[in-house]
């Protein structure tokens, strides 16, 4: 175990926590409730209207994704920071990870979301193809999109995995965070080779990353920005100052 006196400060561990609130919640407000009313998974006519009917809500949910991944950048190197002095390679590894999930392949992803709008809004394309064309194009787009969401949570599951195995290896948080981090990563890595790999399940996959997620994401969430560390953390951090 690599150990120096680089202890970061319990106003960075709760900031860290602060910034995970702000991204679960707009995360889950894109996924959970903008593409969770609107998309309607085989059904290009419907979704199409929806999407039409509903455009800055659409749009909003751009915008919250985005807003999402920008603060992952942030928190990538936060908990990079944070565990750093117990096992430097291994936190570099897990927030690269996490840099490329959601901040790179999620960033990217979302010029899927906004073109699946543009093809259904854009003139020019009504004069080459017919309305039924283009519905069926919008729909391509945001399955498209779906699926470059399960890539980067297959990145993103990878990230938690590592993170729990941190979590374990140090002392800043209760090792039972490291055992919930471990299985919200399997989660994620089931959900993304499952859904690949054998389709038709998708509803079930969704539910275990839902399950996983909530009870590992969110408490060490809310641990964060409640106590902060650990009371031997603290002691430690207290000797080397």
């Amino acid at each position: 175990m690599e150990r120096n006196n680089s202890f970061v400060s319990l106003k960075l561990i709760r900031l860290t926590g602060l910034f995970y609130v702000l991204v679960i919640i707009c995360a889950g407000f894109s996924q959970g409730y903008v593409r969770g009313t609107l998309v309607v998974p085989g059904d290009a006519i419907v979704n199409a209207e929806n999407i039409l009917q509903n455009k800055t809500l659409f749009r909003l949910g751009l915008t919250t994704d985005l807003i999402a991944f920008l603060l992952d950048v942030v928190i990538s190197v936060l908990l990079f920071q944070i565990f750093k002095p117990f096992h430097k390679g291994l936190a570099l590894i897990s927030s690269s990870f996490r840099l490329i999930a959601h901040p790179a392949i999620g960033s990217i992803n979302l010029l899927n979301h906004y073109m699946a709008m543009k093809v259904l809004d854009f003139n020019v394309l009504t004069g080459s193809f017919s309305i039924g064309q283009l519905q069926e194009m919008s729909g391509l787009l945001m399955e498209a999109h779906h699926y470059g969401y399960l890539i980067a949570g297959g990145f993103f599951g990878i990230h938690c995995v590592l993170l729990g195995v941190l979590i374990y290896k140090s002392n800043v948080f209760p090792k039972f965070f490291g055992g919930l981090l471990l299985g919200s990563g399997i989660g994620y890595l089931i959900e993304t080779f499952g859904n690949f790999n054998f389709p038709g399940y998708e509803t079930y996959t969704a539910l275990i990353v839902g399950f996983t997620a909530a009870i590992g994401e969110v408490g060490i969430t809310i641990y964060m920005l409640t106590k902060g560390a650990t009371t031997s953390y603290k002691r430690l951090k207290k000797i080397t100052e």
